[in-house]
């Protein structure tokens, strides 16, 4: 619930006042991009209200000065059971994008991950910021990209690649298509007005750095060079050829830490844990691919039942708040995932917007912890929930 108007920093003490700042701060083919979802947007909703579809029961008169977030992650100890999840273009949300990401979420000591659709080079973050960083994989048609960017994250000392597999076609993302949202921005008579009446992101587009897709310019002009909706590229640049032989010999190609991201079934689940993948990350691209299919969080609990004994289960999606973090944990996710959650802060205020969304988060998570009567995130269990 929002009470008066959003218009600082100081005035965001939630993901949706971050949300309601995001959108006063950037054009609307911008922001409608990160807001949007496919089709009807019926899942991108589904995604948080399947929380409400199940009850915490608090224990109480337990000794909670001392509470212990941290949890193991792709063989990384995170402060929080957080990650950030890996999105693409972030320059065009804020000038800082990926750096900004960066350097919150090495200060908040959790997993961050950059899209190979990244505005900021794999090589500088690598260089850069020394917190868990992961590689959120997209396989090309172009097999000389696709080996680049293994190397590329080598060579940048990456601890982990999640393979992305629910983008083998582009969704329908009718916002994108109505505002005419590009990669880079193409102005259009219906935007320009929207462009226009932010001056300060205009301003920070046209006369910062060039924006561009550092880790596949040298190889696609698409999104760079040359303006692309993020369908198109999806559809016309990914092989939809990829399949369950292509995933394993890429595991097998990287050598480390090696995630699927994207993975709804049980099913699927199992074949990935026969596999031998280190985690799973269950999630439908928040909601931005097929709409009507299930929440992440609907499904979580068949999932881990089927393979939580031999794979890390992630929740990705739909996370807005604590309460989210310990339901989903007490079904037994290692730890969730989210990435408007976050950039909705990014577009708002920078790093200082994301830290600021992170420090609620975890102040959420500590409080949550303490009603409940936790004190370790061992302790979250099934016999804390209840179906509605």
């Amino acid at each position: 619930m929002r009470i008066g108007r959003v218009r600082t920093l100081a005035d965001c003490h939630n993901v949706a006042d971050f949300r309601e700042l995001a959108r006063r701060r950037l054009p609307f083919p911008v922001f409608h991009y990160i807001d949007g979802g496919g089709d009807d947007e019926a899942t991108k909703a589904r995604n948080t209200a399947a929380f409400d579809d199940v009850d915490l029961v608090p224990d109480v008169l337990v000794n909670v000065e001392s509470i212990d977030t941290s949890a193991t992650v792709l063989g990384k100890t995170t402060r929080l059971p957080l990650m950030l999840s890996p999105t693409a273009l972030q320059r065009l949300f804020h000038w800082q994008g990926e750096r900004a990401v960066a350097a919150a979420a090495e200060k908040f000591g959790v997993w961050f991950g950059i899209s190979s659709l990244a505005s900021v080079s794999m090589e500088e973050i690598g260089a850069n910021f020394s917190g868990p960083k992961m590689l959120q994989y997209y396989y090309h048609k172009d097999r000389g990209l696709n080996a680049a960017l293994l190397e590329m994250a080598k060579a940048a000392k990456f601890d982990a690649v999640a393979l992305t597999v629910d983008t083998i076609v582009g969704g329908n993302r009718e916002r994108c298509l109505r505002t005419g949202f590009t990669s880079p921005p193409r102005i259009t008579p219906a935007s320009a007005f929207s462009y226009a009446s932010k001056p300060r992101w205009a301003l920070d587009y046209l006369f910062r750095e060039r924006f561009s897709l550092p880790n596949l310019e040298r190889h696609v002009a698409a999104g760079s060079d040359v303006a692309a909706s993020i369908q198109s590229y999806f559809s016309e640049m990914l092989d939809q050829t990829m399949d369950w032989a292509a995933a394993e010999k890429l595991r097998n190609d990287w050598g480390g830490r090696f995630a699927l991201k994207g993975v709804m079934s049980v099913g699927d689940a199992r074949r990935a844990a026969d596999m031998g993948v280190d985690a799973i990350f269950v999630s439908n691209h928040g909601g931005r691919q097929l709409d009507g299919s299930r929440a992440p969080f609907d499904q979580l609990a068949e999932i881990v039942d089927a393979v939580g004994d031999r794979v890390e289960v992630i929740l990705d999606g739909g996370v807005r708040r604590g309460t989210h973090v310990l339901k989903a944990l007490s079904l037994g996710a290692r730890a969730v995932s989210g990435g408007r959650l976050y950039l909705y802060a990014l577009a708002a205020a920078g790093q200082a917007g994301v830290e600021r969304a992170l420090a609620l988060m975890e102040a959420e998570i500590v409080r949550d912890m303490k009603l409940m009567g936790k004190t370790s995130l061992a302790q979250l269990t099934r016999e804390n929930l209840r179906r509605r």
